[in-house]
């Protein structure tokens, strides 16, 4: 299967102002491009590109004063098959945990496994270990929270998510991962490109989207509180703690979004659709998350 997949961006900014792009393809997935442009900018400006610590591709600018907007487009090859699912997965001993996954059971800047801790146990501590107690945390979450762009908050955190019972994908991928970690689940969370690939059209569109992947016998393995359902065409953008670690784009000074569309969808499927069909919201942030 091939994907096309793609975005623009546009902020404006009243002084010339360092941003921080977190939108590359993740290194994992780079052997499957087919095709691609280089990252655009209009007007253009020199960037590169670095790792960060948790393996991300991140790509620095200097956005000049006035309108900078940033355009790309791909062609994946993707397998086609749903999310991989494996009901008989255990949970790892702590003390038997790579050092490199010990660190996604604490808390981060929006999963506070404090404020959930109590909870987290009270609902899942009798519930069988292993995949079941994590599909168990994602049933909780996707029948807890209402789904809106409406509820969308850059300061929500699981606690406040859970309290309020609304969000995004974020904060359905928040609060499963805090849920996780109190039950000592390693759980980190991701975001990406998630088409309307083998369901039907969703009228909220999840081109860009958030979920999250648990830790079980030794393995990471996808889950998705929003769709609560294995689904088709992931391609991972970055993973960290939380929406702290990778914010699709940062500006180390005041900007203002003005343009924000992603397309993503099997190209097969639509091959003469031009690639500005996706989500195209405006809102204006520092931290686009």
């Amino acid at each position: 299967m091939l994907i096309r997949l793609g975005y623009e961006i546009a902020i404006e900014c009243p002084q010339p102002t360092p941003v921080i792009s977190v939108l590359e393809i993740h290194k994992d997935r780079q052997k499957d491009i087919k095709r691609q442009t280089r990252v655009l900018t209009l007007p253009s400006t020199p960037s590169h590109i670095y790792e960060d610590r948790y393996g991300n591709i991140c790509r620095r600018f200097l956005a000049p004063a006035g309108g900078f907007r940033i355009l790309y487009d791909a062609v994946i090859e993707d397998s086609g098959e749903p999310d991989e699912t494996n009901t008989l997965a255990g949970e790892t001993p702590i003390e038997e945990l790579p050092d490199d996954v010990i660190g996604y059971l604490l808390g981060s800047r929006y999963c506070e496994t404090d404020h959930l801790g109590n909870l987290a146990w009270n609902l899942f501590g009798q519930t069988p270990r292993g995949w079941a107690r994590v599909q168990a945390i994602v049933d909780y979450v996707h029948n807890r929270l209402s789904f809106g762009y409406g509820y969308a908050r850059c300061t929500r955190t699981a606690a406040q998510a859970h309290e309020e019972r609304v969000g995004v994908c974020r904060d359905f991928a928040h609060l499963a991962i805090t849920l996780c970690r109190c039950v000592n689940i390693p759980a980190r969370y991701v975001n990406g490109y998630l088409g309307d690939i083998g369901v039907p059209p969703d009228p909220a569109p999840m081109d860009f989207n958030a979920w999250f992947e648990a830790f079980l016998d030794g393995k990471w393995y996808a889950f998705d509180p929003r769709h609560n359902m294995p689904r088709i065409g992931r391609v991972v953008v970055a993973r960290g703690r939380d929406a702290t670690d990778v914010p699709l784009l940062h500006s180390f000074g005041p900007h203002s979004l003005t343009t924000f569309k992603v397309w993503t969808y099997e190209q097969e499927s639509h091959p003469a659709k031009p690639p500005y069909h996706g989500v195209d919201r405006t809102v204006g942030a520092h931290t686009i998350a």
